[in-house]
């Protein structure tokens, strides 16, 4: 096992398990030891990853014995949720049957590495098409392909579908949209859920700046997407004005959403166990480590 050691960092692993999580999204190219360390060092309490390249169909096959690995580390720092996310090639909404059918593929790959890792769930972005309505029977079809493409057991890992910015002709802006996928895929109950993005919604024209804006929102998503569909955040503060359609994130509280509204985040009862994943530009580690502060300072005040 890793020879870490907690206090190095000045850390209380801990801390925060009955509130709102906190991590980011971190890579994994050194392998998963360095992953673990660097997760650490910037005080994280859960993460996100790429299971392979984001920008490639296909990667070479997971390590099984590291991924084993992997999850016992993570286990024994108390690093979990893990979440990981998929390919940006991914077009389950498109009209053109080659795409369609090689992102299907790829969907199912990914979801078997989220299984082989032990993840919470995977998150996926769901493409674009400009009939909405065409798109969401396109995407879950997709969905049902995928699972059942899958070569791994069904470990309970889910499909985590993230709204968008709403820019062009991407599906998912509105949360309704991703509820319509969620009652028209036939996989088993409960394998699918989502993850909200932050900056996606904010960028879309969803105001999330006050505790009863927040609420609003959650009771969308379960009236829309299922009472225990909202399984990940991507906390991310937003560099454009509300409904601007455009996905830029900035650090939390430097963009338009402001810090009032992840100060509402970190203090929504109802989101307590939840991962709460950054997604921040910058230079690693300082972009970590002082966006999870200020967070964790925020998540402080509520109880004060």
């Amino acid at each position: 096992m890793l020879p870490i050691h907690l206090a190095q960092y000045g850390m209380t692993v801990l801390s925060g398990r009955d509130d709102l999580l906190v991590g980011a999204h971190i890579s994994v190219s050194g392998g998963y030891d360095k992953a673990v360390e660097y997760a650490l060092e910037v005080g994280c309490e859960c993460l996100q990853i790429f299971a392979k390249s984001p920008r490639q169909w296909r990667g070479k096959a997971l390590d099984r014995e590291a991924a084993s690995h992997f999850a016992q580390l993570r286990a024994q720092y108390d690093l979990d949720p893990l979440v990981t996310h998929t390919a940006y090639l991914i077009n389950l909404a498109t009209e053109d049957e080659e795409l369609w059918s090689k992102s299907v593929a790829a969907l199912a790959d990914e979801i078997d590495r989220g299984r082989i890792l032990q993840a919470l769930g995977v998150v996926t972005h769901l493409g674009s098409n400009p009939d909405a309505g065409r798109g969401s029977a396109r995407i879950a079809k997709g969905i049902a392909a995928a699972y059942k493409a899958c070569s791994e057991p069904d470990s309970g890992t889910r499909l985590l579908l993230e709204n968008t910015a709403g820019a062009g002709n991407t599906f998912g802006g509105p949360i309704e949209e991703l509820g319509t996928v969620i009652d028209h895929a036939e996989v088993p109950d409960g394998f699918l859920g989502m993850c909200l993005d932050t900056c996606h919604a904010h960028a879309y024209g969803i105001d999330l700046s006050t505790p009863e804006a927040w609420e609003d929102v959650l009771q969308t998503i379960r009236e829309s997407c299922g009472q225990d569909a909202l399984a990940a955040i991507h906390a991310n503060d937003c560099l454009f004005e509300l409904g601007s359609k455009r996905d830029r994130h900035a650090w939390i509280g430097d963009g338009f959403m402001g810090e009032g509204a992840f100060a509402a985040m970190m203090c929504t009862e109802s989101l307590r166990d939840l991962p709460a994943l950054l997604e921040m530009p910058g230079e690693v580690p300082q972009k970590d480590a002082e966006n999870i502060e200020r967070l964790k300072e925020l998540r402080r005040r509520c109880h004060e």
